[in-house]
């Protein structure tokens, strides 16, 4: 998470992207936009607001050697050659144009900043900022003529949220610089993440326990809503998140004595955990610390209706994980030969 209270842009420009599938091409700024007062305020903002509820970081990734990850190159020209801005910001947008390889690829506006004064951890530094602007929105445009108003419709960027963006700090741990990423048109995961910047989790106690969250969560809907049904699913999550938030350190042992009561499901788990760990290609540590602030928003992502095909859902509370097993009842009526659920309960609420 940063603040922005004291940022200030510091050079900025746009490019143009295309999309080597499609045959569209890049289109190359040659100087800095010169902001009037309106637009930097606007701006400004609009390009770091994403960033300030961010909890996890990336750090840069490659094969065989750090040092020829291409934006882990440039961004540490941008951070030293204080005259190479603009043809490093070309070189950026030529990389970015490289993995383009699907018709589902957008083309779009690319933003290359450089920011003072960003605040990160208590540190204040500087970043590069790329951002990528995928869709237009059309507004209404009001203009005089002939003593009377008229409307046109035109399109544009708007300045509610970013598509596509990450800021590259100029600060680094034993991992490397420290970068934050957004992507609010994840139609192509592979695309801006893996290929485009190929960066990794940071190897920390937030990484770790987004990345066992993924996995419950993944295993509640793979396995459990598919076997057992969405009762099952939503009070294995709800158990999921009572133990994060009860307990510092998670044990992988421990954790499974206190969500699964049955000694099948702790093999189910053990098997799609492996499964897991190979298409995601990571090691889920069997210990680690909790990152109270990933379990915050983690949870607020999870969602425990029972959506029923008569047009009826039930809401489960994810801050009660015994309720749905105390108090919600599952069945088979032979006479209809339908499912239903019974609930229990001493009075309306």
């Amino acid at each position: 998470m940063i603040s922005r209270k004291n940022a200030s842009i510091s050079k900025f420009i746009i490019h143009k992207v295309g999309n080597k599938f499609n045959d569209t091409k890049n289109a190359f700024s040659e100087k800095l936009v010169d902001f009037d007062e309106a637009s930097y305020d606007l701006m400004l903002p609009f390009l770091l607001r994403p960033f300030a509820s961010v909890v996890q970081s990336y750090r840069f990734n490659h094969h065989s050697n750090i040092s020829l990850n291409e934006i882990n190159t440039y961004s540490n020209q941008l951070f030293n050659e204080d005259d190479a801005f603009i043809e490093v910001s070309k070189h950026i947008v030529t990389h970015l144009f490289e993995q383009s390889n699907s018709s589902q690829i957008k083309t779009g506006d690319v933003l290359v900043v450089m920011f003072e004064g960003i605040e990160f951890n208590e540190i204040t530094t500087n970043a590069v900022g790329i951002f990528k602007i995928e869709n237009k929105v059309n507004f209404f445009q009001t203009y005089l003529e002939n003593n009377s108003y008229d409307v046109l419709v035109q399109k544009g960027i708007s300045s509610k949220r970013v598509d596509k963006g990450c800021l590259i700090l100029n600060q680094s741990d034993t991992e490397g610089n420290i970068i934050l990423s957004v992507d609010n048109n994840s139609y192509d995961a592979q695309y801006w993440i893996n290929h485009f910047l190929n960066i990794k989790y940071a190897d920390d106690a937030n990484s770790h326990t987004q990345q066992y969250i993924e996995l419950c969560k993944e295993f509640s809907t793979e396995i459990l809503k598919t076997s057992y049904g969405a009762q099952e699913q939503n009070t294995f999550l709800a158990k999921t998140i009572d133990f994060f938030k009860e307990n510092d350190i998670v044990n992988v042992e421990r954790f499974k004595e206190d969500v699964f009561e049955e000694d099948k499901h702790k093999t189910l788990f053990d098997d799609y955990k492996k499964t897991f760990e190979g298409e995601q290609n990571l090691v889920i540590r069997n210990q680690f610390d909790v990152a109270e602030r990933v379990v915050t928003k983690e949870k607020k992502k999870i969602k425990t209706d029972i959506k029923l095909d008569t047009h009826i859902q039930i809401k489960l509370d994810i801050d009660a994980p015994e309720a749905a097993s105390e108090y919600l009842e599952r069945g088979y009526d032979d006479e209809k030969k339908m499912h239903y659920y019974k609930v229990f309960f001493n009075a309306e609420g």
